[in-house]
């Protein structure tokens, strides 16, 4: 299990109208080999508002559609409801989301050296 994965989640929540769900880890790594039994995760949506706390997902990163990772919505869920695994953020896409989480999160962001994409 990675940051950046994306897993398909049966019964996310009461609030959520969807049988299922797709849901990005934004975790840091070292929390998600930890022995804690949830980590952070941001859903993934159909719709784009284009708003800048939202992240361009599509068949790229395994899925079956046009998409966004909505990191305003965060939601803690327990590692083993994240079984059916989709595919996974490129580096561009997960510097992308650090970016989105930043804001949604209101933090300053420190660039870091890019990786390889």
């Amino acid at each position: 299990m990675k940051r950046g994965e994306l897993y398909l989640v049966k019964k996310p929540g009461s609030t959520d109208p969807r049988r299922q769900r797709v849901f990005v880890i934004v975790s840091r790594q070292a929390l998600i080999d930890s022995k804690f039994s949830s980590v952070i995760c941001a859903p993934v949506y159909s719709r784009r508002d284009g708003l800048a706390t939202q992240v361009h997902a599509g068949p790229g990163e395994g899925l079956k559609k046009e998409s966004s990772i909505h990191c305003d919505d965060l939601v803690s869920l327990p590692k083993s409801a994240l079984t059916h695994y989709v595919g996974s953020l490129r580096a561009a896409a997960l510097r992308e989301m650090d970016r989105a989480l930043a804001v949604a999160l209101s933090l300053e962001i420190v660039e870091r050296p890019s990786l390889p994409s």
